[in-house]
């Protein structure tokens, strides 16, 4: 199959023409790549049990890890449910369209092959202009994963999508590089608290000045224990990976307000990847903009700054896509503090490692 890539002018307020043919392969349950505010998204119809199944077999996902139904109003939003409860309601006010994901009771024409087999739904509104308009003119939910193979960083760019996705699919939609760069929030809203399931930009913080009571799903806090169903994407399995072998450190008492903890944790980033570079490994180390001079060996990146944890957020996946593409062996990270988006970076961070964290 060979794969269209679409170039959107101006991504900020694309025309009809530029979406028209993606929108139509959609609707007769093709495949096509397209950019949102937090990753590219690989779209289907969310109505067609045949299009999802394209799209576990184009990323290599299990197929009971569930998919997310995009849509562009709330009028969309009820076909899909069997009811909105009234959290449900509130978070769409306060944050539709955005990076948040919620997760419904599910209607009759929603087909298990898009749950993953479960009875609920998960259902989101993007707020990008080319995602928001595409869906519009398909006419019909979208079903979409980031556009990666499965356990692989998401993609943020349309190079990304490219390179795993090319001659798999029939089109990628490049829109330029998204602004948010890690996944939707997911809530839960079908259960009596509405439960975290995956951090993002709409952090916790947020979450409870909308709602007061919200609880947090241990998935999010460690891997999640055998033979439970996934409600979720990102639960369940290895996420975010690159091909190296990643370690996280962070200070022994967790605390990254602390100077002399930073201190210490950087000293132990350097040691490990030294003890490795010594032994004939390429070693990748990921730093920030605070950090950066203090690195003398390895690969050395920084993922942004500190003081501004959007910035580590948006290049997170960038920079393990790059080491990937430098043939890294070992990658080596600092930590960040677990309240705001840095929730989400470290949820990222720790399964990309797959919870292997030393402490400094």
């Amino acid at each position: 199959m060979e794969t269209k890539l679409i170039q959107i002018k101006y991504p900020k307020t694309p025309c009809d023409e530029e979406l028209m043919e993606g929108a139509k392969i959609l609707r007769e349950g093709g495949l096509v790549a397209f950019p949102t505010e937090t990753v590219y998204g690989l779209g289907a119809n969310a109505l067609d049990e045949e299009a999802a199944k394209k799209i576990y077999a184009a990323k290599g996902r299990p197929s009971d890890n569930p998919l997310i139904a995009h849509v562009s109003c709330m009028e969309e939003v009820y076909p899909l449910v069997s009811w909105v409860p009234e959290a449900a309601k509130k978070l769409a006010q306060a944050f539709w369209p955005g990076p948040l994901t919620m997760i419904f009771p599910k209607s009759g024409i929603v087909p298990y092959g898009t749950t993953g087999g479960l009875d609920t739904v998960a259902v989101r509104m993007p707020s990008d202009p080319v995602a928001n308009r595409l869906i519009a003119l398909a006419r019909v939910p979208v079903a979409a994963p980031s556009a990666n193979t499965s356990g692989r960083p998401s993609p943020t760019t349309a190079q990304h999508v490219l390179q795993d996705m090319a001659g798999r699919i029939e089109m990628i939609i490049d829109g330029g590089p998204v602004g948010i760069g890690v996944e939707s929030t997911i809530v839960d809203v079908s259960v009596d608290v509405p439960t975290v399931l995956r951090p993002g930009a709409i952090t916790m913080e947020m979450l409870e000045e909308v709602l007061g009571e919200i609880a947090i799903d241990p998935a999010i806090l460690g891997p999640m224990a055998e033979g439970i169903r996934p409600k979720a994407p990102g639960m369940k399995y290895k996420h975010y990976a690159p091909k190296a072998d990643l370690t996280l450190v962070e200070p022994q008492d967790g605390d990254l307000e602390n100077p002399e903890g930073i201190k210490r944790m950087i000293a132990k980033v350097q040691e490990l990847a030294e003890e490795k570079i010594a032994a004939g490994y390429q070693v990748g180390v990921i730093c920030t903009d605070e950090s950066r001079e203090l690195y003398k060996n390895g690969m050395v990146q920084s993922i942004g700054s500190r003081a501004r944890r959007e910035t580590v957020a948006h290049n997170l996946y960038a920079v393990l896509r790059e080491f990937d593409d430098r043939k890294t062996d070992y990658i080596f990270s600092e930590s960040f503090s677990e309240d705001h988006l840095g929730q989400a970076i470290m949820n990222r961070l720790s399964k990309a490692a797959g919870y292997h964290i030393i402490k400094a």
